[in-house]
Order: structure tokens, then sequence, then C-alpha cells
């Protein structure tokens, strides 16, 4: 007979209008699950014991009601909540992976996950963790995974930098942000940040190597700082936030600039009738600006590339990454609603158990 564990479980209560809250959420007491797969699942499933459970934007919109224009399938109210995370295998019917294997990819926010096709498509085998040359396994939850990656296409694969170019990122202090500016320092070009306290901006300025960052709570006028900022104009824009930011961003763009669209921050808790209004979009035509949205997992493939260019950034100490991590599954709720509160420093994700907790 195989061995018992007890697993809690954080689910949707209902969906959610306006900023989420704790009460939306619930953490359930553990119920007994078997630490083997039972052979009533399809073939190229995976049993994982949960490590690291990450805390995304993007999961905002997964808790509102279904939306034909959005790119991601939303929660069930009742069910698991999903995301990415990083987990060590117990069992598999997956041939790419067996027992003992660390992996990161969308799990489950809970102790243990069976992960059922096509969502182990996802998950992904993790090679360069500890020893000499190794990164933490918290870091595949960003800088090695989904904010990685993104990060990288955005700047890269889409705004293709070029050395001496101006570059403006929002939301610089968090997971991708950070990134982002670190690689547009890498390529040469000058890049200024913003953030929602005077710790996130001197953090962009002393840790990430940013060369100039504002509050942007303490400007009444959004264009007349990114002017200040920019007197020449900006040729690259990682737009992480949307709404105001993007407006005032539209007419300090230089001719021919690119605009890599992210993520909307500041606009996924508002209703439709609250939304801020974009006014300045006839920049884009005058300027012939290239805007362009995007998703990480359409460049899964360029993981490979990717890990390849980043890990020698890592393990060298150019690249600096700051994490912001909740302990316990319990505070998995509180982490996430912070997000939207500008709480977390960091990237923000939740440790739910140590490695040597697995037993493999």
């Amino acid at each position: 007979m195989a061995a018992m564990a007890t697993n809690r479980r954080v689910i949707l209560k209902e969906y959610v209008e306006g900023y989420p809250r704790e009460e939306h959420m619930e953490l359930l007491p553990g119920a007994e699950v078997p630490l083997r797969l039972t052979g009533d699942e399809p073939p190229g499933s995976v049993l994982v014991r949960n490590l690291y459970l990450s805390c995304d934007p993007y999961m905002r919109l997964k808790m509102s009601r279904p939306l034909r224009e959005s790119y991601t399938a939303a929660f069930v109210p009742g069910s698991v909540i999903t995301g990415y995370g990083v987990a060590r295998v117990l069992d598999s019917s997956d041939p790419r992976l067996a027992p003992g294997d660390l992996v990161w990819g969308i799990t489950g926010w809970e102790d243990y996950s069976v992960v059922r096709p096509p969502v182990t498509a996802f998950l992904a085998k993790i090679s360069h963790h500890g020893g000499e040359g190794g990164a933490p396994l918290s870091y595949y939850t960003g800088i090695l995974g989904m904010p990685g990656l993104t990060a990288y296409v955005g700047f890269h694969e889409i705004c293709a930098p070029k050395a001496g170019e101006t570059v403006f990122v929002s939301a610089a202090s968090g997971a991708v942000g950070q990134l982002v500016g670190q690689f547009a320092r890498l390529a040469g070009c000058r890049v200024v940040g913003c953030a929602g306290s005077a710790e996130k901006v001197e953090l962009l300025r002393t840790r990430f190597g940013f060369h100039d960052a504002f509050n942007y709570k303490e400007e009444p006028d959004l264009a007349a700082a990114l002017r200040r900022c920019f007197p020449e104009g900006i040729d690259i824009y990682f737009e992480n936030v949307g709404g105001a930011m993007l407006d005032a961003v539209l007419l300090n763009m230089r001719v021919h600039g690119r605009i890599a669209v992210c993520g909307l921050i500041s606009q996924y808790n508002l209703a439709d009738e609250e939304k801020d209004a974009v006014r300045n979009l006839s920049a884009v035509v005058a300027k012939r600006l290239r805007l362009q949205g995007f998703i990480e997992p359409d460049h899964k493939h360029l993981y490979p590339k990717y890990e390849a260019w980043v890990l020698p950034y890592i393990r060298d100490g150019t690249l600096a990454y700051v994490e912001d991590v909740a302990e316990g599954l319990e505070s998995a709720p509180k982490a996430l609603i912070g997000l939207f509160h500008g709480r977390n420093v960091g990237k923000q994700l939740v440790r739910i158990a140590d490695d040597a907790e697995t037993g493999a």
C-alpha cells in the first residue's frame, strides 16, 4: 500500500470584482493523499511535492469571470489555484521525468499536486541547481523561470536594443522589471525605472544599476518626469503598468521607438468604466512606434537559449536578483494580494517546503 501524506490546498472561493482580498481564497485543511500515482490518472501524469510557489500579476486575471479577450483561462471557484512553481517529482508516468527530478512549471497551490497532460508539457527539468555553478531552487520562480524568459523575450527579441539607446521600465523593482533594467545596462543602453517607494527607487539605483529612477507616486505630472529623465526621448519602453503611465510615455517616445507590452497591472482591479483612457495613441502613428503585446508561453522554445545566456551572469554576480519570500502555504493568499498594493520588494514567492522534506 502506498504511503499517505496530508495535502493542504488553497482554493478560490468566488470570482473577484475590484481588488482581491484574503477572504476570496481559503486554505483547506489537509486531506490524505497517496504518495504514488494511483493508476487512474492519464498517461504522462506526474505527482510532485511542491516546494516554492510563484505569485504573479497575471493571476489576478484568472480570478475574474472568464473574458473573451483574456489570454489565460479563469480559475474555477472551489478548485485549487494554479500557477508557476518549483517541485520535486515523487512519481511519474511521463517518460521525460523520473522520481527525484526537480522541475519548474505550472502546479497547484497545495502541498502535493498531480499534474496531468497537457499541463505536464509546462514542467521543465531543473539541471542547474546546487553545487559549483548552480543556482538556488527559488530562482526557478523568477530569473530562471517565467519572469526571466519574459524579460528576455520582451527586451531582446521584441525591442531589439542597440547600444546607446534609452530605455524606460515601469514597475521596475518587480520580478520582470529588475531584470529588464539590468539586461538594458548589459546591452549598453541608458536605463531609467520607476517604482512606488523610496526604498524601491534606491534599490533600482544601487543594486540593479539603473542610471536613474523615480517614485511615480511623488510625480504629479508623469509626462514632465519622463521629460526630465529623457530630455531627448525614449527609444524603448518595457510596459508593466498601463493607464496614465502609458499615456505619459507615448508623449515622450522617440521616432521609431519600440514598446513591449508585458502587463497592465494598474488596470487589473478596475471595472471597465473605471479604467484609464489612453488619449495619446496618435503618437503611435506620428512617431511610427511599434507597440507589441506578448506572453511567455508563446516563446517557450527560446528558454534553452535564454538559460545558456543568463547562467554565466548569475554565476559571476553580474546580475542581481532580489526575492521577497513568504513562508508557508497559509501565507500565499496574503502574498499574492500584496502584489496589487506594492507591498513586495523584488520577486514575490512562497516557500512551502524545503527540498530535504521530500524524502527523495
